[in-house]
């Protein structure tokens, strides 16, 4: 924040109270952590450094001093103002509208040039075309663009006031009330109800969990499924109702505000008790949700845009399409070119009045001669100025707007389920959509449902899957083989009772004593539930205890020890005591820490269960392989001494728990395997496969684990079997450097190219990756994958991934997520999409177009993309060359009018050209032109690649255009003048005036631009017809109406009887039936020879299509042709990889078979803690 504003004064006995309990305790200063020691120079030279943009931790708070720290007095009113809880994700606000729509629309060139043309013509007697003629227009163009940006920036203001207005209850005066997320204030007391959203950064005070426990989902924040745990502090913990809140008096010192989501220090200093430390296992995040928590009490620390979730975003960007400024440039080139010739016109008059002075006294060149060279070269500046269209601006604004309106109301993007359409969120990008090469996609929640699914296991070398809610249990192969004493019914049973036993699990029965289990990892509660529908039921949990029910049998367990999972150690075990007595471990986890722990008599099924892993890992699901051991008692007895003592060591005490871990999880006995679903949103593999088949390289940006994103990877057909995998696990500079350099050189020529690769690479490593002399090496190597999945990456990273890829390959990018942590990365590249998920609307009010489901996004890119992209650059091309075709003419002109500035046409017929004689063919091109229709655009995303490669509208495109309508001006010019010399434009002889010529010209200037949008319309509608012969009646219509206008309006009089002499020349109707069809008639030749001999893939299947021939042809011959090149391509890429020696990262995942699981790590309270904190028997407080 700039700067800190003033204090307000405090009532009196806020202020009394503040010294008072500041008094209670000897001041301490803020907590802070010790700063790292400076860094030296590594061999190489290259001096690490701690980068606080690319993680969310950093060593210090973004340079808080020791006593820079806001205070926050409970239950009174604060001594300082600090910022309210209103967020806004909008472009503008009421005060900067204005100014910043301004500079939006003057960093367009065009709009510069006009402003100064408008200008200059209200200089008395220099504009040879009127003083409002450009200004006019000017006005509209900007009007209409500010209520375009208007409308579209109060989207964004109404879908921030749905967050703002959402209600949450505060403690006020000793009564809970709702209020508005906005009105929320630091200090304030609120309740949060379970699955409800933080509306603002809190401090745990109380929950209604044992021990002030909290279970959050923070998958908006960053991008993990595992829930996490909070607790409270135990001094607050007790704080359960009401009036023992009323009554806390304490004051909180904190950090100030900053963007760091793991990291926080504060105090809490209580009236007559000792300072208590606070840190993150007490913060609750905005943008976090309430889980397994029914609800919970927190205290309001950072409000608004000092969150930490808003810190992590940046201001909404002011974005602008390829083909926007790549027009930009091309007007500043015609710029130029218009300055040449005002220079040129104004030397040549120069040159011609001296010439003439003495020759041709008689027209009073001695009067011209007063005016100075400046003069001159204005006049021409302004008789020049519409050789770049004035009417561009507000046609493609008018355009677009309407492009995004078909983007909204289009119901193939309309998702019934929850009732919601798609969303243009703003229309400046249309065309942006069809020329995306990189898609940078969220995991959670944008290609997943977030929802774990059990779907199959396989125990003792056979499959089972759980019925169906169709099916009754007794129809399951697995009961059956239960009930009929099968002779693996020993080993299912086992099997069943280890999903049962073997987790952290929490149930709660509802009201209608259904069971809902609450668990901090998603994938154990997946299993628990698939535990449940084979009839194996857990419902009871105590601190020392879990009960099962077993076909109608209750069965108790004593839990002795939980051993919990890690990354490291891929595997999680309980040692239990059975209901017999016996002393058991079951253990689940990965396939390959799991099966070098088995005893020779405990790989009976390990064979066949390895093939199933391997089916199972095919079909994209979440694989674990699942074991028991027997465990003697005095071995156990033993055991436990040996763990206690490792678990109570002050050296190296997380080693020697795994050594002590390792000493009992061995022997074991295999009993077969699971299988989990993390459920993708329907249509993804597809959408997938044909974003990949149009040439678009998809990656994977997630916070989450790297093994539950390759597992999504094979899932949504992102990664296909056999496709080799770079893994990037490195843990410093220079290892990360050496990796990368070795995988460049194994490319070898490949480097650069796209191969059928996938680069894995996880946030640390990603952290050295992005340092300034790695980053090219880095790109070169991304580039060369066709695919990349980043892991455990920050929102920050994720945009400083975006904008490497941007800015090094010049390629149009498109993020797309659903959550606050996608925020960054959504802004940051050239098109943002948000998903209108469960997270919130957070990405949403950050995006530039937002749909219900990833699935939507084909037919937004390739459709809408495509179609726009095709509309736009034709309505550019088309805008520019009519505007030459016409004003170009007056160059022409000058060279018989002395070069005196005098124009060709009436002044009003100029300025209407563009507004109405040739307004509506590009409006009918710019929104109804199509090559191919919807259906086959979808079924051939081949056809992308057009649009994509920017193949209609680059330089050497535009220049061609502006040649062509140069061409066509010498000829539109010069043919009627020659027509109409020696006197014979009536059969009186007479000439009619240089008006009348004006009127010839620009009559067939019409006709030719007409005939010319018809010729490069590729889809006609009624529309396209009714727009050319149109803009052609009009015209007609036009000219015998204003020839009436004078005297009774005072306009035109130079107009006066023009359509007699018009319409009653036999030489004017030869030429319009004759000239107009001479200079089309080449450019359809040109089109004829180029679709013929230089057909474009999208022109052969839009042939084929008029023919209703089937496109499927065209397609097949196409993709033979590529068949060899691809083939090439991976012989390549194979060749390369079995050059590798040394690659232990794909061996590893070989081996992994789908394994994944999902769970918090490093908590501040560990699991076994929170399993022993619970009793399910006790009824929970309410909190009132």
């Amino acid at each position: 924040m700039p700067g800190t504003p003033p204090p307000v004064r405090p009532p009196r006995r806020a202020e009394l109270e503040l010294r008072r309990l500041r008094t209670l305790d000897a001041p301490a200063p803020l907590p802070v952590q010790t700063p790292l020691p400076q860094p030296t120079e590594n061999e190489q030279g290259a001096t690490p450094k701690r980068d606080e943009d690319d993680a969310t931790t950093s060593v210090a708070t973004d340079g808080i001093g020791i006593n820079e720290h806001r205070t926050i007095i409970v239950n009174f009113p604060q001594t300082t103002k600090f910022c309210n809880n209103h967020i806004t994700t909008a472009k503008y606000g009421a005060l900067s509208f204005i100014p910043c729509f301004l500079f939006e629309q003057f960093r367009r060139y065009s709009n510069c040039f006009f402003l100064l043309i408008a200008l200059l013509q209200q200089i008395p007697d220099v504009s040879p075309t009127g003083r409002w003629t450009t200004l006019t227009p000017l006005i509209f163009i900007l009007a209409v663009s500010a209520i375009k940006e208007f409308a579209e920036d109060w989207k964004r203001h109404r879908a921030d006031d749905e967050i703002n207005h959402r209600e949450v209850e505060v403690l006020k005066e000793g009564q809970w009330s709702r209020i508005q997320w906005q009105r929320l204030q630091v200090g304030d007391i609120i309740k949060v109800q379970k699955d409800d959203f933080f509306p603002a950064d809190l401090v745990l005070i109380a929950s209604s969990e044992p021990q002030g426990i909290s279970f959050i989902e923070t998958s908006n924040l960053d991008g993990e499924t595992n829930l996490k745990i909070r607790q409270a502090l135990p001094e607050t913990a007790k704080l359960l109702d009401t009036s023992d809140l009323s009554q806390f008096s304490a004051t909180v010192d904190c950090e100030q505000p900053n963007r760091h989501l793991y990291e926080f220090t504060g105090i809490l200093r209580e009236k007559n008790k000792k300072t208590l430390p606070l840190g993150p296992d007490q913060i609750l995040l905005r943008g976090s949700l309430l889980r397994n928590t029914s609800w919970v009490f927190g205290l309001v620390i950072y409000t608004g845009h000092d969150s930490k979730l808003m810190k992590n975003s940046t201001k909404a960007p002011l974005k602008r399409s390829t083909v926007d400024r790549l027009t930009n440039t091309q007007i500043l080139m015609l710029f130029f070119i218009l300055i040449v010739l005002c220079l040129l016109s104004a030397i040549l008059n120069e040159l011609w009045t001296k010439d003439r002075m003495d020759t041709d006294w008689y027209i009073g060149l001695n009067i011209v001669v007063n005016k100075n060279f400046g003069f001159n070269l204005l006049t021409f500046i302004i008789l020049y100025n519409n050789l770049i269209p004035i009417s561009l601006q507000v046609t493609a604004e008018i355009v677009r707007f309407i492009q995004a309106t078909f983007i909204s109301m289009d119901m193939e993007m309309y998702h019934a389920e929850t009732n919601t359409p798609a969303m243009a969120r703003t229309s400046n990008l249309n065309e942006e959509l069809g020329m995306v090469k990189y898609i940078f996609s969220d995991k959670t929640g944008t290609l997943t449902r977030n929802i774990m699914e059990f779907k199959k296991c396989s125990i003792a070398e056979n499959i089972y899957t759980p019925p169906s809610s169709l099916e009754t249990l007794d129809t399951c192969l697995l009961y059956q083989n239960l009930i009929q004493k099968h002779p693996t019914a020993s080993v299912i049973r086992e099997f069943m009772v280890l999903l049962a036993v073997c987790h952290t699990v929490i149930p709660e029965k509802n009201d209608d004593l259904e069971i809902n289990y609450h668990a901090a990892s998603p994938d154990e509660r997946a299993l628990v539930y698939g535990a449940a529908k084979f009839g194996f039921v857990f419902d009871v949990r105590t601190p020392h205890f879990v009960e099962i029910t077993v076909m109608g049998e209750r069965e108790k367990y004593e839990i002795l020890n939980v051993l919990e999972f890690t990354s490291t150690r891929k595997r999680m075990s309980v040692i239990v005591r059975t209901p017999t007595g016996e002393i058991k471990l079951y253990c689940k986890g990965a396939d390959t820490v799991i099966y070098e722990r088995l005893s020779t008599q405990g790989q009976k099924f390990s064979e066949l269960t390895l093939s199933h892993l391997e089916h199972f890992a095919t079909e994209g699901l979440r694989t674990l392989c699942c074991a028991v051991a027997d465990v003697p008692l005095q071995f156990y007895e033993e055991w436990k001494h040996t763990y206690h003592k490792a678990r109570t060591s002050m050296n190296y005490r997380e080693q020697k728990i795994e050594e002590a871990a390792k000493l009992i999880e061995n022997n074991l006995r295999l009993l077969g395997a699971t299988a989990i679903e993390d459920k993708l949103q329907d249509g993804v593999p597809e959408t997938i496969a044909a974003l990949i088949k149009a040439d678009i390289n998809v990656w994977i940006l997630t916070g989450d684990k790297q093994e539950t994103a390759i597992n999504i990877g094979y899932s949504a057909r992102l990664i296909v079997q056999g496709m080799p995998l770079i893994i990037l696990n490195e843990e410093s500079l220079d290892s990360t450097r050496e990796f990368i350099i070795r995988q460049n050189s194994e490319l070898g020529e490949n480097l650069k190219k796209s191969n059928e690769i996938a680069l894995i690479i996880d946030g640390k490593t990603l952290k050295y990756a992005l340092s300034c002399d790695l980053r090219t090496d880095f790109l070169d190597l991304c580039i060369s994958c066709k695919v990349a999945i980043c892991c455990r990456v920050s929102p920050i990273q994720k945009a400083e991934v975006v904008e490497l890829v941007s800015q090094h390959t010049k390629s149009v990018s498109l993020a797309i997520g659903d959550g606050a942590n996608d925020v960054a990365m959504i802004q940051r590249a050239a098109v943002g999409v948000g998903i209108s998920g469960v997270e919130g609307l957070q990405a949403v009010c950050a995006s530039d177009y937002s749909i219900a489901q990833f699935r939507f996004l084909l037919r937004l890119l390739l459709v809408h993309g495509a179609w726009n992209y095709s509309r736009m650059c034709k309505l550019i091309l088309y805008s520019f060359y009519k505007n030459i075709c016409l004003y170009v003419i007056e160059l022409w002109f000058a060279i018989y009018s002395g070069w005196s500035g005098q124009i060709l046409f009436e002044r009003w017929t100029i300025g209407l050209y563009n507004v109405a004689f040739t307004a509506m063919p590009p409006f009918a091109i710019g929104i109804f032109d199509k090559v191919c229709t919807a259906e086959t655009m979808l079924k051939h995303p081949e056809l992308y690649a057009s649009s994509q490669n920017g193949t209609l509208f680059n330089v050497k495109v535009f220049w061609i255009w502006m040649f062509n309508a140069l061409i066509h001006s010498v000829f539109l010019f010069w043919l009627p003048m020659y027509s109409a010399q020696h006197d014979v434009v009536w059969n009186n002889g007479r000439d009619g005036g240089y008006l009348m010529l004006g009127n010839i010209v620009y009559t067939y200037v019409i006709v030719t631009v007409c005939f010319k949008a018809g010729l490069v319309t590729s889809s006609w509608t009624w529309v396209t017809y009714v727009a050319i012969t149109g803009s052609l009646v009009m015209w007609f219509i036009f000219v015998a109406v204003y020839s009436h206008f004078w005297p009774t309006f005072g306009l035109g009089v130079v107009m006066r009887g023009m359509e007699i002499m018009l319409f009653t020349s036999p030489v004017f109707w030869f030429g319009l039936f004759l000239i107009p069809l001479a200079i089309i008639i080449p450019d359809v030749v040109v089109r004829v020879v180029h679709n013929t001999v230089f057909k474009s893939l999208a022109e052969a299947v839009r042939e084929s299509e008029i023919r209703k021939a089937d496109p499927d042809e065209v397609m097949s011959n196409q993709h033979r042709n590529s068949l060899s090149e691809r083939a090439g391509l991976l012989k390549n890429v194979r060749n390369v990889f079995s050059r590798r020696t040394n690659s232990r990262v794909i061996s590893e995942v070989e081996m992994s078979h789908g394994f994944a699981f999902s769970q918090e790590e490093g908590g501040s309270v560990s699991q076994t803690d929170v399993i022993r904190a619970y009793d399910t028997n006790k009824p929970k407080p309410e909190g009132m």
